[in-house]
């Protein structure tokens, strides 16, 4: 029974699960945190990975790495990294952002050329932030990787040219999804030049062998590797009809989908999956600290909170909560902050409020839903996930707020998991990843379409009245 790994360097910390190939069960798994803030040292997670899988990998026979998308790695001629990494949730380059959207003609352009529109968060308007606010820093870079990208690399033993695969290059805006080819042009309008980018492997192509000097064992097969959400989506197994609803720090929703998007809105991302499909993905800044911040305001703990959303009734006796908290991603709203509408002496409770905090969350992703349905996505189901997921208010509500079934999986490291069974992939070889047991779940089928309706309507009625 051999052994794989998969590792999930996130924004937080390294998580490395070991597996057995075979059926996926799991075996060990550990952790170990990372640096704080919005830039990091990228030596700081291949730290962070050592702590974590000392000792715990010895016997495993291959390696795959899932990370964080669109963070900026640079390195020089030497391979020694120039500037700390700029991650995800840096958002220095918005005013990059919308100056690349302009300059290639607006949304509509770069939608069609890489299936999304330029935000902060993505690589591309990273690097024309460094070309234009560190010129001597960016005269330095001779290559360019992605979080996932840099780890595999360092496993690899630092070879001249680093790999990536389809999934995690998507969240770059310099290569399409759609002709599978880096966008070079839009590269050099944005950052003057074209540095050395990573090869661009197939789903099940191998990186390379583990070099010696690390905790890996040397030789070790080690995967292609991919972005977070393209590996939590291998993990859970995600099939055509499944919607992904991920509740974390952030809310994403996204599912497999056989064919590229492009929303010229920017609401929906048009990224490619793991597995040589597309993953189109919505993303909004406010989830699990919704419910937490709401929470704190009302002096109760995470059970008392749940307690209280429990007993109140759908619709939270007319009480909204638009939950943008710290602005809002989805819909483009960076300098909203949150609002309570309907304030009615009657509704005052704070059991209504606790309830209108979780239809608030929910419905800001079932507005994601709405969104992939509007480019032909089936959703026949939502898979819940997510520290949020856990929750008995959020799966009481879920289904009556997305107006389908929702599937809650056991809790489980499925970033890591889905490293992990690339690797698998990657070792076994054939065209498909192997079937691995996805455990037991909880499955709320219990949606109520009328009190769904109503309480969509009053966010939406909210929405607009304050924002347009």
């Amino acid at each position: 029974m051999p052994k794989v790994a998969g590792i999930d360097s996130s924004t937080q910390s390294c998580k490395v699960v070991v597996c057995d190939a075979d059926s996926g069960e799991v075996l060990a798994e550990r952790s170990a945190p990372h640096p704080d803030g919005t830039e990091c040292p990228p030596e700081a997670w291949w730290s962070a990975f050592q702590e974590a899988g000392d000792g715990l990998l010895d016997e495993a026979a291959a390696i795959g790495v899932a990370g964080q998308q669109h963070g900026m790695v640079t390195v020089d001629e030497a391979g020694e990294v120039v500037r700390p990494a700029l991650l995800w949730n840096d958002t220095r380059s918005a005013g990059a952002a919308a100056r690349l959207t302009e300059r290639l003609g607006g949304p509509k352009a770069w939608a069609e050329a890489v299936g999304s529109v330029p935000v902060a968060s993505m690589t591309v308007t990273k690097l024309a932030w460094l070309a234009e606010h560190e010129p001597s820093n960016a005269d330095r870079v001779a290559q360019v990787m992605l979080p996932h990208d840099y780890l595999t690399w360092m496993l690899c033993g630092r070879p001249e040219r680093a790999v990536t695969d389809r999934g995690d290059a998507s969240g770059t805006s310099y290569w399409s999804p759609a002709t599978g080819d880096y966008r070079t042009d839009l590269l050099e309008l944005a950052f003057g030049r074209t540095p050395v980018l990573p090869r661009v492997l197939g789903p099940s192509e191998p990186a390379g062998a583990v070099a010696p000097g690390s905790v890996a064992p040397a030789g070790a097969l080690v995967s292609a590797g991919t972005g977070d959400n393209m590996g939590a989506a291998l993990g859970l197994g995600v099939q055509a009809g499944d919607v992904v609803v991920s509740l974390g720090t952030s809310g994403t929703v996204f599912a497999a989908h056989d064919k590229p998007t492009a929303d010229p809105t920017g609401i929906v991302a048009g990224f490619a999956d793991a597995t040589g499909r597309f993953l189109p993905l919505v993303c909004t800044l406010n989830a699990a600290r919704v419910l937490t911040a709401t929470a704190a305001m009302l002096g109760v703990d995470v059970a008392g909170f749940n307690e209280l959303a429990l007993t109140a009734r759908p619709g939270a006796g007319g009480l909204v909560l638009l939950p943008y908290l710290d602005g809002e991603r989805t819909p483009n709203l960076p300098d909203a902050a949150g609002s309570l509408h309907n304030l009615r002496r009657d509704a005052m409770t704070p059991a209504n409020l606790a309830r209108a905090a979780v239809e608030g969350m929910l419905c800001g992703l079932a507005d994601g839903l709405d969104a992939l349905r509007d480019h032909g996505v089936v959703v026949r189901r939502v898979l819940l996930i997510g520290g949020a997921a856990r929750s008995p208010v959020v799966q009481a509500v879920a289904p009556t707020v997305f107006g389908v079934p929702v599937t809650v999986p056991a809790p489980a490291e499925y970033v890591a998991l889905g490293a992990a069974r690339q690797a698998a992939w990657a070792l076994a070889g054939g065209a498909e990843p192997p079937r691995w047991d996805q455990g037991a779940a909880v499955v709320r089928d219990d949606v109520d379409t009328e009190a769904g309706e109503r309480i969509r309507s009053a966010y939406a009625e909210a929405r607009g009245s304050l924002h347009g």
